[in-house]
């Protein structure tokens, strides 16, 4: 155990008992007496650290535990490294994005104003958290010095007493904690989770100094019952970073704060205050109903799985009971009900919830699933496969872990193009030529764009790329379980402390032969649990060449229970049939039309694969799934499996502007078409705006 000493914040140490100190028309009550902060560093380097959490059925391995070797997610990162980073890095750094600006004219080494939204300070320490997981595989010192720079002018631009919100600090008409719409929650929470990962990775105490002193402050003022603060907190990124500090620093008042922040939702009355002013209040933020009493996911998609997944990180320390069961409603609600064959969620830009409240960029009721005004903001994604991973480690179930991989390979990956240096913020089903004026919109685009001025989703998505391969496998009480799969080394312990090594080799998910190879482990029994996707029906599992001897199930973790000996192979034959899918029968949007998935990919038709002028609307697929064929193409759009088969070309669809029409039996042309998975779709440079389907209807035959 490393212990180090960091300074309790300044206010407290400046004041004595009594005083107040008012900065920015808030009053900070300071303690007693001022004294240092012994803390006991946890040094276990998880991503989520729970290794000491004793309410979670699956341990995070450690970063850099796991590595990329070859295939998808080594290429994926391969790219992340070399080009999201680096493309980003020179945005966030520059006139562009302006964020490192704002830190710097806050810590007086610049001169300007602050430029970017209010969550922009969040923004950059996402990206700070992608770079330092880069950081983590390659172990380039470079990226140290990159990091420890920006650190120095963060620690330069926080104020004496904690606070650091450049939004506010740059603004002489803003006051701290004014209103919620500033996102100052939003920014605590990323910079606390980002200090947290950077001390997990090297060791050192210099940006978890500046998160310690910042949580501190939140301490002193929203550890209260005045509903002046109370209904503050709606942007729940702050509960994940404040619980990851306190598995850092084991300073429970931090997971005192976290459960606070759950309490106050739905204590208080909605109604509008100074505090609220400027954005939607009720269930648009989660605070009509409480968490404990909640089984319908509402509002702001992002908003909302946040929360959740801040609140599975309260579970995993506290154990209550009815954070569980309201958690363990919301995901099945959000799964079941409310969730894109992509993994996708948060249905519309504007809306209303079931309680009429006014939502924005969030879910709305039960199996309304429009296709073409899919909003799916490409942060909601990433955060539900968040939420996901966090209820994988609650309860060690291989369906959280299905619903991670559907959203990592499709609906977070077509978030960013092929190359890595153009953005989507929202991520519909369907796209049509002039179906939408895009003028009118902030957040959508007919192509990818080169920087979003709400620049939250890529370094959200980026992180995630970056960070996956500690999400592909978990410490279970005796052994390890494999989240995902992916051509990776595993190094790492078990939870007995017995070192364990393995390879895995495989084109997953191209090819659905996985083989992993015992390299070093404990002479004792020991389980290996592997996911069978719920896809993958008719799964076999083998070791050493021989039927496994084990129940395989789709959709389940198949447990192997052996004393284990090195070059022991484990060998899962997942068959990858091009399979329909349809939508539940109350989905009206996607009545009697089929999406085509195989494996965890689902695919869709794009404009570029059709004849020249042809309507993504005149396409419809024949009712025959055989008849479709998977070839693996190296060299096109950054190597997949492509799908090609028949489709009918309806020739005599009627161009009106009637809504309704009288209607002939159709007239067809069959064409020889190409589907690609969606998340490689508008990748094409010979166009510059291309028309898109997921779901097509079917003609039976």
């Amino acid at each position: 155990m490393k212990h180090i000493t960091i300074l309790a914040f300044s206010a407290l140490v400046l004041a004595s008992c009594g005083q107040k100190e008012k900065t920015n028309d808030t009053v900070i009550t300071a303690n007693t007496e001022s004294k240092d902060l012994a803390l006991n560093l946890d040094p276990n380097a998880g991503i989520i650290n729970n290794a000491n959490s004793p309410h979670v059925a699956f341990k995070s391995i450690d970063m850099g535990d796991c590595q990329w070797t070859e295939g998808f997610w080594a290429d994926k990162f391969k790219i992340a490294e070399t080009k999201m980073v680096p493309y980003m890095r020179s945005l966030l750094t520059g006139d562009t994005g302006h964020a490192l600006n704002n830190f710097k004219i806050a810590a007086g080494l610049k001169d300007g104003e602050h430029k970017g939204m209010h969550w922009h300070d969040g923004d950059f320490y996402k990206f700070m958290e992608a770079t330092m997981y880069v950081y983590a595989q390659n172990k380039d010192e470079a990226l140290l010095k990159e990091i420890d720079s920006y650190i120095d002018i963060i620690g330069k631009a926080q104020e004496k007493d904690g606070y650091l919100q450049t939004q506010i600090q740059l603004n002489e008409d803003r006051s701290r904690y004014e209103n919620r719409k500033f996102h100052e929650m939003y920014n605590s929470g990323h910079l606390l989770t980002s200090a947290c990962i950077h001390y997990r990775i090297t060791g050192q105490t210099n940006f978890l100094d500046i998160a310690v002193k910042h949580a501190d402050l939140l301490y002193s003022l929203f550890m209260t019952d005045d509903e002046r603060y109370g209904r503050f907190g709606f942007n729940q990124t702050q509960i994940m970073g404040l619980v990851e500090l306190y598995r850092t620093t084991k300073d429970k008042r931090y997971l005192e704060l976290a459960e606070k922040f759950i309490n106050n939702r739905g204590a208080y009355k909605v109604a509008e205050t100074p505090e609220t002013k400027g954005y939607p209040i009720g269930d648009m933020v989660q605070e009509r109903t409480p968490l404990r009493k909640s089984d319908e996911a509402v509002g702001h998609a992002v908003l909302a799985l946040y929360y959740y997944a801040g609140a599975a990180d309260v579970y995993a320390e506290t154990g209550e009971q009815a954070l569980i069961d309201a958690l363990d409603k919301l995901w099945m609600n959000v799964a079941l009900k409310k969730m894109y064959v992509t993994g996708a969620v948060g249905q519309t830009h504007y809306g209303a919830s079931t309680n009429r409240d006014k939502i924005e960029e969030g879910f709305i009721d039960e199996y309304m699933m429009p296709n073409m005004t899919a909003y799916n903001e490409t942060c909601a994604n990433v955060c539900n496969s968040m939420f996901s991973y966090r209820m994988l480690g609650v309860h060690g179930e291989s369906k959280y872990a299905d619903i991670m991989e559907t959203v990592l390979y499709n609906s977070a990956l077509s978030g960013i193009n092929l190359e890595g240096d153009r953005y989507y913020y929202a991520n519909p089903l369907r796209v049509i030529h002039g179906s939408r004026d895009y003028d009118k919109m902030n957040t959508e685009f007919p192509t990818r764009q080169a920087y979003l001025d709400c620049f939250c989703c890529p370094p959200n998505l980026v992180r995630t790329i970056a960070k996956v391969s500690g999400w592909a496998y978990s410490k279970s009480k005796n052994g390890i379980a494999v989240n995902l799969y992916g051509g990776n080394t595993l190094k790492t312990t078990l939870t007995d402390g017995s070192k364990i090594e393995l390879k895995q080799e495989t084109a997953y998910p191209w090819n659905g032969d996985v083989k992993i190879t015992m390299q070093e482990c404990k002479n004792t029994p020991f389980d290996m649990l592997v996911r069978i996707p719920d896809w993958a029906e008719g799964t076999k599992v083998f070791v050493n060449g021989k039927d496994a001897d084990v129940t395989v199930k789709a959709g389940e973790f198949t447990t192997i229970n052996r004393e284990w000996k090195k070059d022991d192979v484990i060998r899962i034959a997942m068959p990858l049939d091009i399979n329909f899918v349809e939508g539940h029968e109350r989905i009206e949007e996607v009545r009697n039309q089929v999406a085509i998935k195989r494996g965890p990919l689902v695919y869709c038709v794009e404009s570029a694969d059709l004849p020249k002028n042809t309507s993504i609307l005149d396409v419809f697929i024949k009712g025959d799934a055989s008849q479709l064929k998977s070839e693996y193409r190296p060299d096109f759009l950054g190597g997949v499996s492509a799908i090609t088969g028949n489709v009918l070309l309806r020739k005599d669809a009627a161009k009106t502007d009637k809504m309704y029409h009288k209607v002939n039996k159709p007239q067809w042309e069959k064409y020889n078409t190409t589907f690609v998975p969606y998340y490689a779709w508008s990748n094409r440079n010979n166009e510059k705006e291309s028309e898109m389907t997921v779901f097509l209807p079917v003609v039976w035959e």
